[in-house]
């Protein structure tokens, strides 16, 4: 299943695409890197029954804006997702971020002072260091790889998508995940989302987890390439109200290796009182 991200907000750093669906309380998913809401479209899909659930494309992301000299750092994303809420007319949603996602609603939370009725945190950028070592390479020499020609481009992309996943991903899904990248503006925006990338956005508040008075569900592949499982472990850790859950053969992108497992996990997690 997909979803048309059919609505749009104007914020500072870009053109946000977004949409709605379902009926009941409030629940926002934040994607991560290099993905775009596509990876949340059938945990939305089935959540939409109990709740109100928006999906969005970060700017820079999917089918949201993308442009030269564009922020698209986690402090813009942050800025983006705190502006979009208050769009929403949402105070206190439930929220489920993946990846850098995750480090976004943290921000969110603890620089804005956003609150959230729970937060549920799936293989989450929250702690240092993170980045696998492809993604650190593009980061220093990110100048250099957009030179690449447009097919090397595309193989460089694709390939390091599927290392996400502890099992294929499917060619239709794959497909769906790299065409944002590909053509004019997509190529020159893959490289820019990762040389924004910067461990300070963590830094400033990996000290104040603690600070976190919601429910957290924390949840975790087992066989995460990117930010192995000892990632999440120390994440349950720093925060008090945090439960981890693990999800065996599952990698990075959950949402395609065990999507009913990681469902299921969601909807006793949003449905305790």
């Amino acid at each position: 299943m997909s979803w048309e991200l059919t609505d749009s907000y104007e914020s500072p750093h870009g053109t946000v695409r977004w949409a709605c669906r379902g009926t009941g309380d409030p629940l926002v998913f934040l994607h991560g890197t290099p993905f775009s809401s596509h990876v949340w479209r059938d945990v939305a899909t089935a959540l939409s029954d109990r709740y109100t659930v928006y999906l969005w494309d970060m700017v820079g992301y999917g089918r949201s804006e993308q442009r030269a000299g564009q922020d698209v750092s986690l402090a813009a994303q942050q800025e983006v997702f705190t502006g979009l809420l208050r769009h929403w007319g949402l105070s206190r949603p439930a929220v489920v971020a993946h990846d850098f996602g995750g480090a976004v609603s943290l921000r969110s939370a603890l620089l804005d002072g956003l609150s959230y009725r729970k937060l549920a945190l799936v293989d989450a950028v929250s702690l240092r260091p993170w980045g696998s070592p492809f993604f650190r390479l593009v980061n220093q020499h990110a100048p250099v790889f957009e030179e690449l020609p447009a097919h090397l481009h595309e193989a460089l992309v694709r390939g390091y998508i599927e290392t996400a996943a502890h099992r294929p991903l499917r060619g239709e899904v794959l497909d769906a995940l790299v065409r944002p990248w590909t053509g004019e503006q997509g190529q020159p925006a893959f490289y820019r989302q990762i040389s924004q990338a910067d461990e300070r956005y963590t830094r400033e508040v990996e000290e104040r987890y603690g600070e976190l008075d919601c429910p957290v569900l924390i949840v975790w592949g087992e066989q995460d390439q990117w930010l192995p499982a000892e990632y999440g472990s120390r994440l349950a850790a720093a925060i008090p109200q945090a439960r981890l859950r693990l999800v065996d053969q599952a990698g990075h992108l959950v949402q395609e290796d065990a999507p009913a497992q990681l469902t299921g996990l969601l909807t006793g997690f949003l449905a305790e009182p």
